[in-house]
């Protein structure tokens, strides 16, 4: 349930209009988009027309302006209290963790041009941080940027990238001077149709099979001094400063996954029998449902705390790295039991579960892996 304490009743209500939204235009499609490897595009248009895209953005740029991020936190949470793992990332992604860095750093040109369409879903949107061999290492990506006066060449690759089959418009990290390091790093708008900007074919994942993620390939691609996000050199900054939102992002989405996998789970166990009566009458099965139901409901609190210390920008990265790392191995560890308590069946992917257990594993490696967060964490208490 939403914490009352944290969502006035405009917000229960728009969190009503929200699950009626995905059980009637998403639920229902999500099996078949997840054998097209992808969401459909009429399912984001859907999407922006209800105004669940980019709610934050200006009305200048047909937007909301909703500035409240409870109002996106509702809907992270909702999308993953559904047991919609492709979905419950990419709709989130657009919105809550490429569109900020447009609107913070982007030109004016840049912004008129891409957040009309992005708050309509006509234009999805994707962010280019990882390469081959450089993960949770931004500082060693290779991608680079070289300026040509009136423009910038573009040359790399990028991978593992989350909307990247779908994207019109992507966030692109590159070293624009290498030889300075983090410093060398400059975001750019780059545009699906840029000549030499090329993409793979979607991934065959172990989980998050309708979600669209891809590599990202760029031999000279030109791009216009107006593409550059911000100041040159800057880039490294403006990316520890969203990726605090971003991890939260991530957090929020995985309490409520963990939420939705134990809610399966205890249906499953009233109505499943061994040994002549209901498993949940089996004392391992209510003592195991009860650590879950205590750990989850841990969880919950503390995700309500972050988010409170976000709404008043209090959300350092330390804090963002603990709950992102927290409660994505939480969640993790919830759908494992879940697997276990619903036996054989927990395995077949026609269950919720399996699907839960499957799209949970990689929360712990994007948005930075739990390793790399706990280094954050431990640089906080140990400067």
């Amino acid at each position: 349930m939403l914490a009352r304490n944290i969502y006035t009743e405009e917000h229960l209500l728009f969190a009503q209009s929200v699950r009626e939204f995905i059980a009637k235009n998403i639920t229902p499609f999500n099996m078949q988009w997840e054998k097209d490897k992808m969401v459909s595009r009429e399912s984001w248009l859907q999407f922006g027309e209800s105004g669940f895209l980019c709610m934050q953005v200006d009305e200048a740029y047909g937007g909301l302006g909703i500035k409240d991020f409870r109002y996106n936190a509702i809907l992270i949470e909702e999308l993953g209290k559904a047991g919609l793992g492709g979905p419950a990332v990419g709709y989130p992604l657009h919105s809550d963790i490429v569109c900020p860095y447009i609107e913070h750093y982007g030109t004016e040109e840049v912004k008129q041009k891409w957040l009309p369409k992005m708050v309509s879903g006509e234009a999805i949107a994707a962010i280019a941080m990882t390469e081959p061999g450089a993960g949770s290492d931004l500082q060693g990506m290779r991608t680079s940027a070289v300026d040509k006066g009136d423009h910038y060449v573009i040359n790399g690759s990028k991978t593992f990238i989350t909307n990247g089959y779908l994207s019109d418009v992507c966030v692109v990290a590159a070293k624009t001077n290498p030889a300075l390091g983090a410093k060398g790093i400059s975001l750019f708008v780059l545009e699906t149709g840029m000549k030499g900007y090329t993409k793979g074919k979607p991934f065959e994942k172990a989980g998050l099979h309708a979600q669209d993620t891809c590599e990202l390939f760029f031999e000279n691609v030109i791009v216009p001094k107006e593409n550059l996000l911000g100041k040159e050199g800057e880039g490294f900054k403006y990316l520890m400063t969203e990726l605090s939102q971003e991890r939260l992002v991530v957090g929020l989405g995985a309490i409520a996954q963990a939420e939705c996998a134990l809610e399966v789970t205890i249906k499953y166990t009233k109505e499943r029998e061994a040994f002549g009566k209901p498993i949940s009458q089996l004392q391992n099965t209510r003592f195991k449902l009860a650590e879950m139901a205590t750990e989850t409901s841990v969880g919950r609190v503390y995700a309500d705390r972050c988010l409170e210390l976000h709404l008043d920008k209090k959300l350092d990265q330390a804090g963002a790295s603990a709950c992102k790392y927290y409660l994505t191995d939480l969640q993790c560890k919830v759908a494992d039991e879940c697997v276990q308590q619903h036996g054989g069946y927990g395995y077949m992917w026609e269950y919720q579960v399996a699907r839960s257990w499957a799209d949970a594993r990689v929360q712990r490696i994007y948005a930075g892996t739990n390793e790399i967060m706990k280094e954050l964490i431990a640089r906080s208490i140990l400067k």
